[in-house]
């Protein structure tokens, strides 16, 4: 087992107290009887086989049977309170004496995002922090609304990681300010960094519209696989947030390049819940600075989707938009889904660019949780072995992390 000694005292207390102050102190007590001083060690403290040693038996003397760091060195969780200040304390305990090094939330637009991210980074004040708002949270199989949803990794999975910030990305998209601290932080160029030990997030300002833009900069300065969220605003498309340092930036991206322990691995899954039909849409007229297509088919574009979908008119076509998107369709099994966000008289704005003269075909839903854990599963007998492989899943407008083995759940 690994472990710092600090989380294993924490997570010893935790299970022992179930939250009483009152038993968590006489716990600490009767630690120091027991010839180990929980105040003698902190997250620094090198890890001593005789202290661990000591404190395992203490647990079983405790009837503290589960030790949460025997388990996983990944940890999902979620709060629906109301008040951030109560998420906050929620999150930190259910996150206590797990040792997080790394901690990437989630949060509805209903909060105050500043206070909230405040409130973050100060609860977890050790460790890396960053996130954005959302259209829904999605954590564990559980589709969530108003709520806030957090992952947690220890340093089993994480080595190390570094936080940039791009400010007033409308007016100035430049990847440089964040790949150049990466390579001084690394002492290393982006070109040459190892793609199987190096993964990297970016969280972005969903109104921006600057996605592809952004990641194709990105692509052009390392080969280093980065996934992309964006920010939502519970579909209100009017004001989005992404998180880092303690605190919530507009018209901003955070982009994080971490390094993976030498002792863990990561796969990138790319999958979704939609299935291609037959229906051809071309875009024959469009503006790409907008997302907005004018034209499907030399027709006005509402009424060219309207007629695929099967509507009875161009009124009630956008109540189609959430099962029934587009996508390039490249081979058998690669969907690139390009999703409407609302009609514009005629026209219709998607969620993602599509260029003029592209052919997207019709889709539609599947189950997304049973499609899910059918690509996981396959992975799983894959790799034989899955413990500390981490999975990005990018989800329409939401991003979820989430650890294989929850599949088995």
């Amino acid at each position: 087992m690994t472990v710092k000694i600090k989380e294993l005292i924490d997570i010893i207390i935790e299970k022992r107290s179930n939250g009483n102050p009152a038993i968590a102190e006489m716990t600490k007590s009767k630690f120091i009887l027991k010839g180990v001083n929980p105040s003698k060690f902190d997250n620094s403290s090198a890890d001593d086989p005789i202290i661990i040693e000591k404190l395992l038996i203490i647990a079983n003397q405790m009837n503290v049977k589960e030790l949460e760091c025997d388990r996983s060195n990944i940890k999902s969780v979620f709060s629906t309170k109301s008040i951030e200040n109560e998420i906050v304390s929620d999150i930190k305990s259910q996150l206590n004496g797990f040792g997080a090094k790394l901690v990437i939330f989630f949060a509805s637009s209903i909060f105050d995002q500043s206070r909230l991210c405040n409130l973050m980074q100060d609860g977890f004040k050790n460790c890396i922090v960053f996130g954005c708002s959302t259209a829904g949270e999605i954590v564990s199989g559980k589709l969530l609304k108003n709520s806030v949803v957090a992952m947690a990794f220890n340093s089993n999975i994480i080595l190390d990681a570094k936080v940039e910030v791009l400010n007033q990305i409308n007016e100035n998209l430049s990847v440089e300010p964040a790949f150049s601290p990466f390579e001084r932080y690394f002492n290393e160029s982006s070109y040459t960094m190892d793609a199987t030990r190096y993964v990297g997030i970016v969280l972005i300002d969903g109104v921006s519209m600057k996605e592809e833009k952004l990641m194709d900069q990105i692509g052009n300065r390392t080969n280093v696989y980065f996934i992309e969220g964006s920010a939502g605003d519970d579909l209100k498309f009017v004001k989005t947030f992404v998180y880092a340092n303690g605190k919530a930036y507009t018209d901003s991206a955070v982009l994080v390049l971490l390094k993976i322990n030498t002792n863990a691995e990561f796969s990138i899954i790319n999958t979704q819940s939609f299935k291609a039909l037959d229906h051809i849409l071309i875009a024959n007229k469009v503006n790409e600075e907008t997302r907005e297509v004018i034209e499907f088919n030399n027709r006005p574009a509402i009424s060219a989707y309207a007629d695929a979908v099967g509507a009875v008119s161009v009124e009630e076509a956008p109540l189609y938009f959430p099962t029934h998107p587009v996508g390039l369709v490249i081979g058998d099994n690669d969907i690139f889904v390009r999703s409407p966000r609302q009609k514009k008289g005629t026209n219709i704005e998607f969620n993602c660019n599509i260029i003029q003269g592209t052919e997207v075909r019709l889709l539609q839903s599947t189950n997304i949780i049973k499609d899910t854990k059918r690509v996981l599963n396959k992975e799983i007998n894959e790799f034989g072995n899955i413990d500390g492989i981490v999975n990005f899943h990018c989800i329409i407008r939401t991003l979820e992390l989430e650890k294989k083995d929850l599949v088995k759940q």
